[in-house]
């Protein structure tokens, strides 16, 4: 079914709507959850959370791109998820891993200012935009979806090497693109 065909159902308050979400992209959500939480059960609660979530959520948003308003919504649930269960056991799995990688990008781990956050956003994005295209996908594979290296390596058929080079330059060029923009880093 087509991701508009999906919203109109989710606009017409059917619940099929979320049994065709499921159907579309519950393997892949599921996927991005375990990345994070690393267990079969967390990653399935956070699913069943993001299509409530996403219920609630639809109407009034009408999402430009299905697949990543879910993404992100199960994103956010499973990292708050994985928060509370860690609250009291900071540095353990895969996150904070990721979050040392790009602390030499953005060093200054306050929480953002109201008003910061969606110039950080426009300013990511921009950044996003003037990557080449392979850099783009890797960048995003392991900062947005948490894959590890090999994972992405063997998803775009690459050496490994190569995907830590691209990461490590766009890291690189993250954090000039930081600086000139007057961000902290």
């Amino acid at each position: 079914m087509e991701d508009s065909a999906i919203i109109d159902l989710y606009f017409a308050r059917s619940e099929e709507a979320i049994k065709e979400t499921a159907t579309k992209y519950g393997k892949m959500l599921k996927s991005v959850s375990l990345r994070i939480l690393r267990s079969i059960e967390d990653a399935e609660e956070a699913l069943s959370d993001t299509y409530m979530k996403t219920w609630n959520s639809i109407p009034p948003t009408r999402p430009n791109i299905l697949s990543a308003f879910l993404t992100k919504i199960i994103r956010n649930v499973s990292l708050d998820k994985l928060d509370a269960m860690h609250a009291d056991k900071r540095g353990a799995g895969m996150i904070p891993a990721i979050l040392d990688e790009l602390e030499e990008c953005i060093a200054d781990n306050r929480l953002p200012v109201p008003g910061e956050g969606m110039e950080l956003r426009e300013i990511l994005n921009s950044f996003l935009e003037k990557e080449k295209p392979e850099s783009r996908k890797i960048f995003v594979r392991r900062y947005f979806f948490g894959s590890d290296v090999k994972e992405i390596a063997e998803f775009y058929g690459i050496g490994e090497s190569k995907v830590k080079m691209s990461l490590a330059r766009s890291r690189e060029r993250l954090k000039v693109c930081l600086e000139e923009e007057g961000v902290t880093v």
